[in-house]
């Protein structure tokens, strides 16, 4: 009997252990997929292509509360006959991606009957003026028209809700695409911008001009744009300091330093925040096995720290941001440890015990790239003794009955 007892508490216990994670992971902002949720309804398949295209989906799913106005393939059809460029095209889809939550329930109880409400065309700055609102309008007898601000028409109307996970994610189906002059703009490439001329007229002079006096490396950052790329940019006052010591660098060496300073990846100011960990930059492709070109960056209270084994900077502002390219600007020029020797106290400090140079020397590099891997596994391991924490708490409850 008391056997009995006892498994009925143990399977008690791994239920309760259970429901514990699930409601933490259910907590985790940021946990909607807008990809797999369109993937279950076909006739959004051009509209979801799109979203991701754009890289609008990456976007979305980092929101914490968000309402999507889908539009299905005909819808599409009509947009795409304009022959628009994908950039414009993004700017459209934007604009059908407002800021807030809006379920079927809430279209219906809008105070006054209208609302004006911001959309990421307007939250991204990419619409001059108030131009990315979208105007919801409560036109009775169960009909809600949609309008982009700019046009001064409600030219779409609700179909449907189609999934509402209140208060984080609703998508709602609409008749068609929002009709916006300024959204509808012929938009230039990210690779038709001269992202040296962005940042020689933003503080960023003198990078630029190392960018400029080595054409390679500049080439290297021009061809990674359209697919997504991420420069941090020393101010100037951080580079002048630094030119003795790039003076006595190799020009290999020089130009991976420079690309040590951009990402192959597309990453939003919240997007840079949700990333702490390892990352990989440009220089990462060319190094050999025991050179990464790696650096930390984490996120504390709003600042974001790249950290290598020799600086630590701090992105100090945002020079651009317009999805596929982000231009931050930082207080420091990155030092990789791949080409500059390691502070004696953080050299010294991980270092076993061992017989001779050559090992001391093994263990350091192994070292090293031990502490970048701790690092990237840093919100993991909260995460885990957060979660045991809360375990330990109800095995002491079950103990008490049991006793």
């Amino acid at each position: 009997m008391q056997a009995m007892k006892n498994h009925h508490l143990l399977l008690l216990l791994l239920f309760m252990a259970t429901t514990t994670t699930t409601i933490n992971a259910a907590d985790t902002p940021g946990t909607h997929n807008i990809t797999k949720i369109l993937a279950q309804y076909p006739q959004f398949s051009t509209f979801n292509h799109y979203l991701t295209a754009t890289h609008l989906a990456v976007e979305i799913n980092q929101r914490q509360t968000i309402t999507v106005l889908a539009v299905d393939n005909s819808g599409m059809a009509s947009l795409l006959s304009k022959h628009l460029s994908l950039y414009t095209i993004k700017n459209v889809l934007s604009l059908h991606v407002l800021v807030d939550y809006f379920g079927a329930k809430k279209l219906h109880q809008i105070t006054h009957g209208t609302a004006l409400v911001s959309s990421m065309f307007q939250a991204t700055g990419a619409a001059p003026g108030t131009t990315g609102f979208v105007n919801i309008t409560d036109l009775k007898a169960g009909h809600v028209g949609f309008g982009a601000q700019d046009s001064g028409t409600l030219d779409s109307r609700f179909v449907k809700s189609v999934v509402e996970h209140p208060y984080k994610i609703s998508v709602i189906q609409v008749t068609s695409t929002l009709a916006s002059p300024e959204a509808e703009a012929p938009t230039p490439s990210p690779s038709q911008l001269n992202f040296t001329t962005l940042m020689a007229k933003q503080g960023c002079k003198k990078f630029a001009d190392l960018l400029l006096a080595a054409p390679d490396v500049e080439k290297t950052f021009e061809g990674e744009i359209d697919t997504g790329l991420t420069i941090f940019c020393p101010v100037d006052t951080a580079v002048t300091g630094f030119m003795h010591k790039f003076k006595n660098l190799t020009k290999d060496q020089q130009s991976s330093l420079l690309m040590y300073h951009g990402t192959a990846v597309y990453n939003s100011f919240s997007m840079l925040k949700m990333n702490n960990g390892i990352m990989n930059t440009l220089a990462t492709d060319m190094a050999t096995k025991n050179h990464q070109y790696k650096y930390n960056i984490q996120d504390h209270d709003e600042t974001i720290t790249l950290k290598t084994k020799i600086v630590s900077a701090t992105v100090t502002g945002t020079l651009f941001d317009e999805q596929p390219l982000a231009i931050y600007i930082i207080n420091k020029v990155l030092e990789p440890r791949e080409l500059f020797k390691v502070p004696e106290v953080e050299a010294l400090a991980p270092a076993p015990a061992t017989k001779d140079r050559s090992a001391s020397s093994t263990a350091d590099e192994s070292d090293g790239s031990s502490d970048d891997d701790k690092a990237a596994n840093t919100s993991g391991v909260e995460e885990v003794r957060r979660i045991g924490a809360a375990v330990a708490v109800v095995v002491a409850v079950v103990l008490a009955m049991v006793i």
